[in-house]
């Protein structure tokens, strides 16, 4: 952080020097010091990665793989900035598991979640939403793999997947519904959101035609949601944070692929402008008076994804460097949470804020091809 550029051991240029001229009269250099050094982005972000590496080869792991689904993405691109082959292969195992799993699960091409229905079972909750997380997991492994054969077969899961989704779960406005959900069975932001993003990122890497047609649906579908009337059981205050991540999955990838001056594309960036004015108001970075829960894995946690899309949509705001700043002021507000208690672990926020970590510093890398 600028702020924080230009320091003597835990004491600013500035606070030294009034210190030095008596400004600072009464009060000593130990006081000063109380205040914690912090680490810039970069450091930050490559501990995450050391420890995400360790956490998630652990069998006592027990987040939910949608979750570990997003450190996946991050340490891809981790591995793209700094060439550590233990990064890829993380990534690599994790996507073996993935498909081991998928292997087994009814319905054909399903990803197992880490909850719900397992390998083998032929009842119980499965979601198109968090499978599709794991997908897009699989995807950055598979962009980064040098072995063909190993390339294709994780290709080849996801293009299973992603055949489930496109033959039994796209409603008739386009949208997605959320799988075998006994809640509701309606097209749902969530899944949509999310599987738009991957029907886009299938189009980039495989050409085929098919994936867009599905992801500008998507889109469409997306332009019509209304804040104050989300459906399904869960409304926008009781997920806000949620709501805005995910509906952004679709945005982030889809704004450079629109045609400019089409109507989708306006509708698309009156969305934009919605879900960032959102944040504006409500992330406690900016808004230090608020009291969000960073913590909560169903009201905050998510606020750790959002400066990812700020960074990514930047370019596409009248005032750029405006929004990648208060992009960086939010993602310092989530570090000082996740550090209050000293290095932390992978939790749902630190997931979350890895890929925004991933963005800030690897522009372009969550989202690239196995041609970029």
């Amino acid at each position: 952080m600028k702020t924080h550029a230009l320091q003597i051991g835990f004491i600013s240029r500035r606070d030294f020097l009034r210190a030095s001229s008596g400004a600072l009269a009464g009060c000593t250099l130990t006081a000063i010091s109380q205040e914690p050094r912090r680490a810039d982005f970069k450091t930050e972000f490559l501990q995450l990665c050391d420890t995400a590496c360790q956490e998630l080869d652990a069998e006592t792991r027990t987040l939910a793989f949608y979750q570990d689904s997003y450190v996946v993405r991050a340490l891809a691109a981790a591995y793209d900035m700094t060439g550590k082959q233990p990064y890829l292969d993380t990534c690599r195992r994790w996507s073996d598991r993935m498909i081991k799993y998928q292997n087994d699960m009814t319905p054909k091409g399903a990803y197992y979640m880490h909850y719900g229905r397992k390998p083998g079972q032929t009842k119980g909750e499965w979601y198109v939403g968090d499978s599709s997380s794991i997908a897009l997991g699989v995807l950055a492994a598979a962009v980064r793999s040098s072995d063909p054969k190993e390339r294709q077969r994780y290709l080849d899961s996801i293009k299973s997947y992603a055949s489930l989704v496109i033959n039994n779960y796209v409603g008739p406005e386009d949208g997605i519904t959320d799988g075998l959900w006994s809640q509701f069975n309606g097209q749902w932001w969530c899944s949509t959101g999310i599987f738009g993003s991957l029907a886009f990122l299938l189009y980039k890497e495989t050409g085929d035609e098919n994936y867009r047609k599905i992801a500008l649906g998507t889109v469409d579908w997306l332009n019509r949601l209304d804040f104050a009337n989300i459906g399904g059981p869960i409304s926008f205050e009781e997920r806000s944070p949620t709501v805005v991540m995910y509906i952004l999955e679709t945005y982030s990838v889809a704004l450079p692929q629109l045609e400019q001056d089409s109507q989708r594309r306006r509708g698309a960036m009156a969305m934009l402008n919605k879900c960032l004015q959102w944040m504006s108001e409500n992330q406690q970075g900016r808004v230090p008076t608020l009291s969000w829960d960073y913590n909560s894995h169903k009201k905050g946690a998510k606020f750790g994804g959002l400066p990812f899309h700020m960074y990514v949509n930047a370019r596409h705001v009248p005032d750029p460097d405006k929004l990648r700043a208060a992009a960086d002021q939010e993602l310092r507000h989530i570090a000082n949470v996740l550090w209050k208690d000293g290095p932390p672990r992978i939790s749902q926020l630190a997931a979350f804020a890895m890929m925004s970590y991933a963005e800030k510093l690897i522009p372009g890398a969550v989202y690239r091809t196995s041609e970029s």
